[in-house]
């Protein structure tokens, strides 16, 4: 059985260090690199099965890689290690593509657990065959751009924006729980994600609203419904 791939991206070499020998002794294969111009090329060329990147690094943040990445890869998950403690600089990992984040400083078993967890949660998603285009109403959404057309308007929607309409698109005409949207997208249920989606939700209603007939509805205490013309 293959050992599950890390890529870690630390500028702290001491840190560094601890973090890969611990985690190659639990029986992980960790590509480290302490530079972000690196990150990318070890990304691509190691195909890792987890990214877990420091967000302070000295030549191009964390963020800034895990929006490069995920234009590469919408699947891998990311985890962000950051001494920050703004609730925005933590926002905008989110919106960037990140699955979690560990503030630092941190413990090698709430790490493992972390990585674990963002796997677990990865292989527990059913592959879905989706089209490349998603028509409903007068909108079409390409799924691989990232962009939603209609009335001769083309918004670019970000990863976060994405997943959600796929995620609805999945299950329109259907009730889907907050819950599994909460573990598809970002990982786990916190009350900060939970907040995050509420804004995703009215975001995405604001794209729609020039087709009446395309709703997402409340389903309160449960989820959301998203209605679809002929339906």
């Amino acid at each position: 059985m293959s050992r599950i791939k890390v890529l870690y991206a630390e500028d702290e070499v001491f840190l560094g260090k601890i973090v890969k020998e611990t985690l190659e002794g639990r029986g992980f294969e960790v590509i480290m690199e302490t530079h972000g111009a690196r990150v990318l090329t070890a990304f691509e060329n190691g195909q890792p099965d987890i990214c877990v990147l420091d967000v302070m690094l000295p030549d191009v943040s964390g963020f800034e890689l895990a929006e490069a990445i995920r234009k590469r890869n919408d699947d891998v998950p990311i985890i962000f290690l950051t001494a920050k403690t703004q609730t925005e600089d933590l926002v905008r990992g989110f919106r960037t593509g990140g699955n979690d984040y560990i503030r630092k400083p941190f413990s090698m078993e709430e790490l493992i657990v972390r990585i674990e967890n963002c796997l677990r949660v990865r292989k527990e998603v059913s592959p879905v065959i989706v089209p490349d285009v998603l028509t409903f109403g007068r909108f079409g959404f390409h799924v691989n751009r990232q962009v939603l057309t209609g009335y001769g308007e083309e918004r670019k929607l970000s990863y976060r924006e994405s997943e959600l309409l796929r995620q609805l698109w999945l299950h329109r005409d259907k009730v889907i729980a907050r819950e599994d949207i909460l573990q598809a997208i970002w990982g786990n249920d916190s009350f900060l994600n939970s907040r995050n989606l509420d804004v995703y939700i009215t975001r995405l209603r604001g794209y729609l609203k020039a087709d009446e007939r395309v709703e997402i509805l409340t389903i309160k205490g449960v989820g959301y419904r998203f209605v679809l013309p002929g339906n």
